[in-house]
């Protein structure tokens, strides 16, 4: 039988935990011609959450999880649990049932029956989300397709099935920096999209401040488009030929009207201007040289405290 496994990536959710659990268990016997196992990476909690899920496991031998050293993020998470993930398909899904478990077997009819690489779900409503970042979401999406040739649908989620190829081509990728949506557009493959509805978090509270999520959004960015390198260059460009033609034409005015220097607000002004351009230039490149040399360092995306599961190509290589 063909395995199925789920990747649960967990930040303090001991709480959302046993609910997220009842509903997959739930799911997994609809499904009873897959065998299913799941994956939770527990990204240093601060509270319960790896003790709930040690507790599962004791109980339930389709329960794996691995233990992080600190909150690395859930991007190294992700990555950690499609590390050792060992199934013929893998889902990505939150533990708080924003990802609607019930979804699993119309993705899988996705892939076994429509010949599809991966299928990906996206949100049609931000309802339950405040109206401020709903709004900078949107305008966020709508940046990156244009500022990017990779392919970021708008209202995107993590929550996919992906094939066995699909993993290992991502694992491929051991970029520090990691913008798990765009590296799933990157990778290309056959992508069939399913939409829903939002649904608000069955317990606990979001780690997503507003901050975090302006944050996330640059690193994506960053990570799939040079785009503001050129900006800053262009408007380099243009400011150098501005300043030409106003040294001309201070130059003409003052053989042909003798007229003294102009006041000093417009001059403060204009040095203003310039200097906020240039920091702002200086900030971009900055950015880009920052990223640049997280990669050099060459640090692992995660380390791995305690787990009771091996990586899936050392399963692999042990049998």
């Amino acid at each position: 039988m063909e395995t199925i496994s789920v990747v649960v990536p967990c930040y303090n959710e001991v709480e959302a935990i046993p609910l997220f659990y009842q509903e997959i268990c739930r799911i997994s016997d609809l499904m009873p011609e897959y065998v299913f196992e799941y994956v939770f990476v527990n990204d240093g909690s601060k509270d319960a959450t790896l003790s709930r899920i040690k507790e599962m496991a004791q109980t339930d031998s389709r329960v794996k999880y691995l233990s992080l050293s600190r909150n690395f993020g859930k991007e190294a998470a992700m990555y950690a649990g499609l590390r050792y993930a060992s199934g013929d398909y893998v889902a990505i899904m939150d533990a708080d049932l924003q990802d609607p478990p019930a979804l699993l077997p119309e993705m899988m009819r996705g892939i076994r029956d429509e010949g599809y690489d991966c299928v990906a779900t996206r949100r049609v409503t931000r309802k339950g989300e405040p109206a401020v970042r709903s709004f900078f979401a949107r305008l966020f999406y709508r940046l990156i397709r244009k500022l990017s040739k990779t392919e970021i649908m708008d209202g995107a989620r993590d929550y996919r099935l992906l094939t066995r190829q699909y993993v290992d081509s991502l694992l491929e990728l051991g970029e520090y920096n990691r913008f798990s949506k765009g590296l799933f557009g990157w990778c290309g493959f056959d992508t069939k999209w399913i939409e829903f509805e939002n649904a608000e978090r069955a317990a606990g509270e979001t780690k997503w401040s507003f901050w975090k999520l302006f944050l996330y959004s640059i690193d994506g960015i960053v990570a799939f488009s040079t785009v503001p390198l050129a900006v800053a260059a262009l408007m380099g460009v243009l400011f150098c030929f501005l300043a030409f033609v106003f040294l001309i034409v201070i130059f003409v005015r003052a053989l042909i009207f003798g007229d003294p220097v102009a006041g000093w607000p417009s001059l403060v002004c204009i040095i203003l201007l310039l200097g906020g351009i240039q920091m702002l230039s200086m900030g971009i490149l900055g950015e880009y040289l920052a990223k640049t040399y997280m990669e050099t360092k060459r640090r692992p995306i995660f380390i791995c405290k305690e787990s009771n599961i091996r990586p899936h190509r050392e399963r692999r290589e042990g049998e």
